[in-house]
């Protein structure tokens, strides 16, 4: 089969560390939405169920048909938006079954009529490029704050990086990551847990519509899922060069998550950190050969729903900190790709600048990200800059 000749190590450790990096990020955001919703032990159980199997199967399926390194994550700002929608609202389980159904149609209709690759086929590469950088941006800076509470091991994981990537720089985020964690095990700062190998059981909740849940939570999660999450993961597609049927991905995530929402997942959709570490040259190489490291991260993510707290036990039993560099250290390269690309064509320096530091601000404002503001301030300037202005 061709796919293990093309797998390597390198790419083992890209899946791995995306999942590493993607999950323990931004899971207890996840485990916050659940309980705000007041779900059982079981049904949060079915929440890591049916995220695990749809992030797996939508990452691990296209891969391997595409060849070419799909990823596809849950919602982060979704799942925050989903928290606070059902404090203020008092949604129940019910309720906010039904509304992520509703956001899940409307963003395949998204994919359906194919408007939204037609909106981001109109960005400039300079502006996508910058868009990715300042989105990633953030995670480089995280892994070097990190030295404030780690100071050692961030010095001992950037030493062996740099080495690395000096003598054997295709091992350079394996070995990095080897090293941080025999340091941290040495050292006993590895969180210990009751780790017990059990199925995960899908728990299944009739949805019920309501206009506030409607318009309360299925609306806000739809625009900040498309505009926080598939614009910035369209743009570290392009960023890296793939050539992928954009449209029929929006369509694919919109229809997982139609069929499993009843079961929990609440959005699917394009990812980009964890995508940029996957499409990077960390993962492989050769370019024609990264997708094998998505198909790693479609294994694991698969593993996760199926033994679903077990999994989690073992993601999140390193330190913050080793998370927070490794994360860095991988995407070193991505973002210094994505800020020469945005910065190559003087006609939209200005314009990609703008858009990399109002992406990087973090901003929120109407409860979408700043990656949604930041192609839009980028635009705004392309458009006072260049609008009829006479070719030279």
């Amino acid at each position: 089969m061709r796919f293990f000749k093309d797998l390597h190590l390198s790419a083992v450790t890209a899946g791995f560390v995306a999942v590493l990096v993607g999950f323990t990020s931004s899971v207890a955001v996840v485990f916050q939405a659940a309980q705000a919703l007041h779900a059982t032990p079981a049904q949060t159980t079915s929440w890591m169920w049916a995220l695990g199997l749809g992030m797996g199967l939508c990452t691990l399926l296209p891969s391997l048909w595409l060849r070419q390194p799909v990823m596809i994550a849950w919602s982060t700002p979704g799942a925050a938006v989903i928290a606070t929608a059902a404090v203020a609202g008092g949604f129940s389980m019910a309720e906010a079954v039904g509304a992520f159904m509703v956001s899940a149609m409307l963003i395949a209709l998204c994919g359906i009529t194919g408007w939204f690759e037609k909106v981001m086929d109109r960005i400039p590469m300079a502006v996508a490029a910058a868009l990715l950088a300042g989105v990633l941006a953030r995670f480089g800076l995280n892994g070097f704050v990190a030295a404030q509470s780690a100071l050692p091991l961030v010095l001992l994981m950037l030493a062996v990086y740099l080495l690395a990537r000096r003598w054997w720089p295709r091992y350079a985020v394996v070995l990095t990551l080897l090293s941080a964690i025999a340091f941290v095990a040495a050292r006993g700062e590895v969180v210990s847990a009751n780790i017990v190998f059990s199925l995960a059981t899908p728990v299944f909740v009739a949805p019920q519509f309501s206009w506030a849940a409607m318009v309360g939570m299925a609306l806000p999660l739809f625009v900040v899922t498309m505009a926080s999450q598939n614009l910035p993961g369209v743009a570290a597609i392009r960023a890296a060069h793939y050539d992928m049927p954009i449209s029929k991905l929006i369509t694919l995530s919109g229809l997982a998550t139609l069929v499993l929402a009843p079961f929990g997942a609440f959005a699917l959709c394009l990812s980009s950190i964890t995508a940029a570490i996957c499409m990077g040259p960390e993962a492989h190489a050769n370019k024609s050969q990264r997708y094998t490291a998505a198909v790693c991260c479609g294994v694991i993510y698969v593993l996760i729903g199926i033994f679903g707290a077990a999994i989690t036990g073992l993601l999140t039993a390193f330190p913050r900190e080793l998370i927070a560099a490794i994360a860095g250290l991988a995407l070193l390269g991505t973002i210094g790709n994505a800020l020469a690309a945005a910065l190559h064509d003087i006609q939209h320096r200005e314009a990609a600048t703008i858009t990399f530091l109002v992406t990087l601000s973090g901003v929120v404002m109407a409860g979408v990200g700043s990656a949604f503001w930041g192609v839009v301030a980028g635009a705004l300037a392309l458009f006072v800059q260049q609008y009829r202005r006479p070719a030279v």
